[in-house]
């Protein structure tokens, strides 16, 4: 026989719905009161003599809706609406045999007497369970005869009544006596005629074809089922929408950190002459960079190319620093290779081309009032400390007219031009400018290619470089800048504050300027 306990810890297991109507708790075909009791003992209760107490259905039924409150909420929420409630020490116990946790529970007392439950007949076609206190239902032939009555009385003439114009029209022929009297005689007609007794008759019909209604209506929305709600739209049997979008979102943010590269068209060129391997980059090395370093600050400023080869030239050539010359030898068909400008055809494009610059070019202000000068600008951009310009002097540092830095990125030195006067750029430089620090006055961008600063950064990544504590400029404010606060004595804040200026300057690069070197 089905128990009370076992079909509550059933239907909350399996997440099925409970009913609750008119006093009775429904499960399936089955159905008790709300206050029989299961045969779960309560706390301390059959011992040393004292008489067994269970919880009732309803309590454990409320215990579960209330789960999520803490226990004092939960008894004052049960006193409220005056439900017995589960006693502290069979909390935990309990909702863990409700939810299925446990299989058994010594509280459980299998002689307890347990009520036979009521039977729940369903309807013939199926379609939903019958009450047990149902309303009762009216013939379609009376609710009808009630609904024609309501039209007919509807329907019928109003009576007509003296209304405030009717009043000021008589207000000319009659008296204010005659007046007063009208005005009384309506009163009282209004008082007597509030309500009769086909009213009343007629407000309890409609009372009892409004509810006939809802029970319809109720009937109706029990049996619906919701289509396509917000949230299984979006499901989907055979795909696995997770996969693509992570995967492309996790290459948007490779490419906005600098991490992938657009791929660059190799040049396939035919020849005759194996291919030798490229060199690979070699390991990071402390005392290699510095020497590599050294080499670049002493070509600064001549036209040296570090690329060159001597193959191909004499020894009296390469002596005298003439130029280049084939030795003289007369190859035979047998033993001598073809020369390499014989078995390469010709591309259009001179040997002695000169090569283009891919070297990005920062501009910094030539003013003393600024932040970054030719002073500091390798101590902020390289090492990423900010040291002030009247330092820098008060050390002996000399100014030089243009910088290169070498900046590390990964395993791969990547250097960077800074200059602070742009008239002595070409226009194949202007290219190559990525950057420049922005002072405020407008003054500052005389002799740049395009005259309106809106124009200028949309051409060049700008940024501002100032102190946390200083008002930042009026047209700073305006203009599409990154702005860069540095403390006057944090000097340990200056890596990330600077860091951000790489960060930005790399998206910039690769979004618009791919083809140089970063």
């Amino acid at each position: 026989m089905a128990d009370p306990l076992s079909l509550l810890r059933q239907y909350n297991v399996n997440k099925k719905e409970i009913i609750e109507r008119e006093g009775q708790i429904i499960f399936g075909e089955f159905s008790w009161p709300k206050n029989v009791k299961t045969n779960y003992l309560m706390y301390s209760s059959g011992k040393d003599g004292a008489p067994k107490e269970y919880y009732t259905l309803e309590c454990l039924l409320f215990i579960l809706k209330n789960v999520s409150l803490t226990h004092p909420v939960y008894v004052r929420q049960a006193a409220v609406e005056n439900i017995p409630v589960v006693r502290r020490p069979d909390r935990k116990e309990l909702l863990a045999y409700l939810n299925g946790e446990t299989a058994s529970c010594a509280a459980i007392d299998k002689s307890a007497p347990l009520e036979i439950p009521t039977q729940i007949k369903r309807s013939a076609d199926g379609d939903g369970i019958d009450s047990l206190a149902k309303k009762p239902r009216f013939e379609d032939t009376h609710v009808q005869k009630v609904r024609e009555q309501l039209a007919a009385r509807l329907d019928a003439p109003k009576e007509v009544s003296v209304t405030v114009d009717n009043i000021k029209s008589l207000s000319e022929t009659m008296s204010r006596e005659k007046i007063a009297a009208i005005k009384a005689k309506r009163l009282a007609k209004k008082r007597t005629t509030i309500k009769g007794n086909d009213d009343i008759g007629m407000g309890s019909d409609l009372r009892v074809i409004l509810d006939f209604d809802v029970d319809v209506t109720k009937d109706i929305i029990s049996r619906e089922r919701q289509w396509r709600t917000r949230t299984t739209i979006l499901q989907s049997a055979g795909k696995h929408f997770a996969k693509n979008i992570m995967a492309i979102l996790q290459g948007i943010k490779a490419r906005e950190e600098g991490r992938q590269r657009p791929p660059q068209p190799p040049v396939v060129t035919p020849r005759a002459t194996p291919i030798r391997p490229a060199a690979q980059p070699a390991v990071y090395n402390r005392y290699d960079q510095e020497r590599f370093i050294r080499q670049k600050e002493e070509t600064e400023g001549f036209k040296i190319d570090t690329m060159g080869t001597y193959h191909g030239m004499t020894l009296k050539s390469v002596t005298e620093g003439q130029a280049k010359a084939r030795p003289a030898v007369t190859p035979t068909p047998q033993s001598a290779p073809l020369p390499v400008s014989a078995s390469r055809p010709s591309s259009g494009v001179p040997s002695n081309a000169k090569r283009v610059s891919r070297t990005p070019i920062i501009i910094i202000p030539a003013a003393t009032t600024s932040l970054i000068s030719m002073y500091n600008a390798k101590d902020i951009l390289q090492d990423l400390k900010f040291v002030s310009a009247e330092q820098k002097k008060a050390e002996g540092a000399r100014r030089d007219n243009e910088l290169l830095l070498q900046r590390l990125r990964g395993n791969v030195t990547v250097p960077y031009r800074v200059v602070d006067n742009p008239a002595k750029l070409s226009p194949a430089d202007w290219d190559r400018v990525v950057a420049v620090f922005v002072m405020g006055p407008a003054w500052q961008f005389k002799g740049y290619p395009w005259e309106q600063p809106v124009e200028i950064f949309s051409k060049i990544c700008a940024f501002h470089l100032k102190y946390d504590e200083m008002k930042l400029d009026a047209n700073v404010a305006k203009w599409a800048v990154t702005v860069i606060e540095l403390s006057r004595t944090k000097r340990h804040l200056d890596r990330a504050s600077i860091m951000i200026f790489w960060e930005q300057l790399d998206k910039f690069i690769m979004q618009y300027k791919p083809h140089l070197r970063f």
